[in-house]
């Protein structure tokens, strides 16, 4: 890198912390919020013996987010809570992507978000997360009027990004930008060299097709897949031709990229409720330093085999978790989908 050239680190890269947004929204989760708040001091529990947990809520929340957090063992050091009211949970989509300066330091990325394509008023507040973050960092942050959500996105810390088309090049999104227009966005606030395009995403998922339920890498040179074998599965047709598409992925060097497959849980379904079939899926992990956080959903051996995947793609230095994220998909989202990491320096 040369003068002010950006890199997007790889989640696999050392981090400071994990940025979560704290739920408080009483009409959402099914009236499940008290539920959603053990899941959220969990998670924060697993994530804290590997990284900082930083928190956005609004002043008010926090003295019932710390009583939940030292309950769960964390102490002081382990978590900070900054005055950052939000509209929704998603930390991912809205909050700022934090990539790497040439002269050392460290930049924000500040998307423009719109609650995936003005589905979900209000969404001011989120979208002025990334901001507030780099403020509360003191970091400078680069804003772009391109609407990106973190899940749409994914990076092998290269210079190489996958996403779907489904998203990023949906009417909802960006109407008035062509395909090369938004990877000059990519390049010019991540450092992207290359983007690779997949078409759509799994069934229900409210985001139009987050690349972050469907394919991950787990290295600079090796990625996990969602496959649907059964033809009658309604995620079958998308899964299908995006693995066909990956079979020509290359990495900026030229060399190919492994495709470990990596099977659906069976399928959630949801009673009385705007989402018929849930979007989970075992891609939407958090990588935490020497740790993998992995949503499960209560099924013994498909969880199990998952899991068993995972293990064997990371390799010995990361301990592979597997956490119950049946409330989480209840609103369209996972582990990845509510965090967001912050690389260090």
């Amino acid at each position: 890198m040369s003068g002010n050239e950006l890199r997007w680190p790889a989640e696999w890269e050392k981090q400071d912390a994990v940025w979560i947004s704290w739920p408080h929204r009483g009409d959402l989760w099914q009236g499940g919020l008290d539920a959603l708040h053990g899941d959220y001091a969990q998670l924060a529990a697993l994530i804290a013996p590997e990284a900082q947990v930083r928190i956005n809520a609004a002043a008010p929340l926090h003295a019932g987010i710390a009583a939940q957090l030292q309950a769960k063992g964390l102490n002081a050091s382990q978590y900070a809570l900054y005055n950052h009211a939000t509209d929704d949970v998603w930390c991912r989509d809205h909050g700022g992507i934090i990539v790497h300066r040439a002269d050392g330091g460290r930049q924000v990325a500040d998307w423009t978000f719109n609650a995936w394509g003005g589905k979900f008023a209000p969404w001011d507040k989120d979208n002025a997360i990334p901001a507030q973050m780099a403020r509360a960092l003191n970091l400078p942050y680069l804003s772009s009027e391109v609407i990106l959500e973190g899940g749409g996105i994914e990076g092998n810390g290269e210079g190489l990004i996958l996403s779907t088309e489904a998203v990023l090049l949906n009417p909802n999104r960006n109407p008035h930008c062509s395909k090369s227009e938004i990877e000059a966005a990519m390049h010019q606030l991540l450092g992207c060299k290359q983007v690779f395009w997949l078409g759509q995403g799994i069934e229900g998922d409210d985001t139009d097709g987050h690349i972050d339920d469907m394919i991950r890498f787990v290295n600079a040179s090796s990625l996990v897949s969602i496959i649907e074998p059964d033809s009658k599965s309604p995620h079958y047709r998308a899964l299908a031709e995006n693995n066909e598409r990956l079979q020509d992925l290359r990495r900026p060097c030229g060399s190919k990229v492994e495709i470990i497959p990596l099977p659906m849980p069976r399928p959630l379904i949801a009673e009385d409720w705007r989402l018929e079939q849930l979007p989970a899926s075992y891609a939407n992990f958090l990588i935490c330093n020497n740790r993998v956080i992995v949503p499960i959903f209560a099924q013994k051996r498909e969880d199990d085999i998952a899991l068993g995947i995972l293990r064997e793609a990371f390799g010995r230095r990361y301990e592979v978790i597997g956490m119950d994220a049946r409330r989480l998909v209840i609103e369209g989202g996972a582990i990845h989908c509510i965090t967001q990491q912050e690389p260090s320096a």
